[in-house]
């Protein structure tokens, strides 16, 4: 049965009640206030019930007019608790440190982030927080109203529009936007776009200036692409000329790949470190000294308490130390030659530039010797020919 507040308070104990006037001592017990409560029948002569502690003493002049006995069979409530917590004295002053070390951990801020400073750096941005009290270990109930401290901050740091403190739990959130000015217009003067390199036109497009070459037109190493100078018969004038151009280009790349490759391969065998975590530091715990492995790596995986929708500063590093050894794997002369076509593949792609594409590729010649297969590669590749040229005008023009 659920107790209410008050009895919680008192002191509740079930009683079981022998005797051959139950029921006199049951309503003489009612008639003089005493309060019973569940009373069952638990066979012949004995009944079970629950009366509160101050009740309980108050039974027992009537148990001893009808004769009958009792026997107390379960106590709950606080006086009880009290009672079993006094006679472990360490185990309550362990609780009540515990809970006294979460208040006090709980109280401190333990980590500050500072997010969206670009032109700023973050220790700017940190010491101006530490001119206004704001710092890792600083009490919480200390710091300023977050707003008051919000526009301090933006008073105290050059070439910031806004600045936004948020608290939760233990963690300081700084965000900062800091004001922008757009960059100066470039001062462009007349330009030709010509060819990079040697290749073979697959697209135009002019956005300014006159095109001057077409599709499928082979041009070399500086010939004009899109001209700078329009108009005619006279009449014209030097714009920047702006647009895209691309072409067909060739290369070709020697390549060696071995016939081994080296592979990682972990051993089964590894060792537990345990970690407790306090803030942003560590302390080891368990799992001491240096693992007993020539090679290995470390995986952590961390856990921190949450009390009330909190993140506290507490909680657990465990490093799982995993051994491992790196062994030579035989390749075919099919799977080096692959491996060797494609680390060409990633060169030629970063050579030509963005949204360049490879268009065909050939092996114009192989051989395996010494443990590796060389080759000559053939690529055409489609990509961007354009630069820039300045139009050189000549005084007098």
């Amino acid at each position: 049965m659920s107790m209410t507040w008050l009895q919680t308070v008192q002191g509740v104990v079930t009683v079981s009640i022998r005797g051959n006037r139950l029921e006199e001592m049951v309503n003489e017990a009612t008639r003089g206030g005493i309060g019973l409560s569940a009373i069952r029948r638990a066979g012949d002569g004995l009944l079970e019930c629950e009366v509160t502690v101050g009740d309980y003493f108050r039974l027992r002049p009537h148990l001893k007019r009808t004769g009958c006995r009792i026997h107390v069979l379960k106590r709950r409530g606080l006086p009880f608790w009290l009672r079993r917590l006094e006679r472990r004295k360490f185990f309550a002053a362990g609780l009540f440190l515990f809970f006294a070390g979460l208040y006090v951990l709980s109280s401190l801020v333990w980590t500050i982030e500072v997010k969206g400073n670009e032109k700023l750096t973050t220790e700017q941005v940190m010491q101006a927080a530490r001119e206004e009290g704001l710092y890792p270990f600083q009490w919480s109930f200390r710091l300023q109203e977050l707003d008051m401290l919000s526009k301090k901050l933006v008073g105290r740091l050059p070439g910031v529009s806004w600045i936004g403190v948020d608290r939760q739990g233990t963690k300081v959130t700084v965000e900062v936007v800091e004001s922008t000015t757009p960059p100066p217009l470039a001062l462009y003067s007349p330009r030709h776009l010509v060819a990079s390199v040697d290749a073979v036109v697959t697209q135009v497009k002019a956005d300014s200036g006159k095109p001057a070459v077409a599709r499928n037109k082979k041009v070399k190493k500086g010939d004009i692409l899109i001209s700078g100078v329009i108009g005619k018969d006279g009449n014209t004038r030097t714009v920047v000329a702006k647009g895209d151009v691309r072409g067909l280009v060739w290369y070709v790349y020697e390549i060696e790949s071995p016939l081994t490759q080296k592979v990682k391969v972990y051993t089964g065998d590894s060792k537990t470190q345990w970690h407790l975590l306090l803030g942003s530091r560590t302390l080891q715990v368990w799992g001491f000294g240096q693992p007993e492995f020539e090679r290995f790596e470390s995986v952590e995986s961390q856990r921190q308490l949450a009390w009330r929708g909190w993140t506290l500063p507490l909680g657990t590093v465990k490093e799982q130390v995993m051994e491992m050894r790196e062994d030579e794997r035989a390749l075919s002369v099919e799977e080096a030659r692959a491996l060797g076509i494609l680390r060409a593949q990633a060169a030629v792609l970063d050579k030509a530039g963005e949204k360049a594409r490879i268009v065909e590729q050939n092996i114009l010649h192989e051989k395996t010797e010494n443990g590796k297969v060389y080759m000559k590669v053939f690529f055409e590749v489609e990509q961007s020919i354009a630069e820039e040229r300045a139009i050189v005008q000549m005084q007098g023009e």
